[in-house]
């Protein structure tokens, strides 16, 4: 049994799968607080598929973009089981797992999240006989984007509201949006991709597993005054 943890944004998502098929699985929005409300959830999602944390074979984990507290828990919570149990541990792209569930399409995949700034992270994915990185995650602008797209494209993930309307005017038709229920991220598509990468012979170190930051987290001026 595989256990998979995504905590990269305001959602949060656990499945349980069997070589990859879904067993369990339990989404929820923690907003901030991923730390206190992450193991719990994990216990819970194991009850309720009436295992115990021996039962698991290996952890998959969403390695981002994302929040940079929300991924630090989930990649710390996958390490630390991951070390305690002695399992295999694969790292996903967050990116990744959003574009995914569109594979069946043949079309680019193009998922997006808000970096802050006026700008947002993407990435381009697509199935062409083999599931395929076209280019890797990135920050850049909506404008920059909608310059690059020569083809028919599906935008997901997490996409700013304010950027929908900007794509839409931009690329018309080229543009396909699914509604926000079908871009919500699922966790069973992390297991899906972690077991992928588990059977090649794929796995992650633990000790350098790291979650992907595309800029460095912000620095709060201290408010000590000397």
């Amino acid at each position: 049994m595989e256990l998979s943890i995504d905590t990269s944004t305001a959602w949060g998502g656990l499945a349980i799968s069997l070589e990859g098929s879904l067993v369990a699985e339990l989404t929820w929005k923690p907003g901030q607080n991923h730390t206190s409300e992450l193991f719990p959830n994990i216990e819970r999602l194991l009850a309720t598929a009436g295992l115990e944390s021996r039962s698991l074979t290996s952890i998959f984990v969403a390695r981002g973009p994302g929040s940079f507290n929300g991924l630090r828990a989930g990649i710390s919570a996958a390490k630390g089981l991951a070390f305690s149990l002695n399992l295999p541990i694969v790292g996903v792209s967050t990116l990744e797992i959003e574009a995914y569930p569109f594979a069946f399409t043949g079309l680019p995949l193009c998922p997006l999240h808000d970096a802050g700034r006026g700008e947002i992270a993407a990435a381009l994915y697509r199935h062409i006989d083999t599931w395929q990185c076209l280019v890797e995650e990135h920050i850049t602008t909506v404008d920059a984007l909608c310059r690059e797209v020569k083809e028919q494209t599906i935008f997901c993930g997490e996409i700013p509201p304010a950027a929908t309307g900007v794509i839409k005017t931009a690329l018309g038709a080229s543009a396909i949006i699914p509604a926000p229920h079908e871009r919500l991220r699922r966790t069973c598509c992390l297991a899906s991709l972690g077991w992928q990468r588990l059977k090649s012979g794929r796995t992650d170190n633990i000790a350098t597993l790291q979650p992907i930051y595309l800029r460095l987290p912000p620095i709060t001026k201290s408010k000590k005054k000397y």
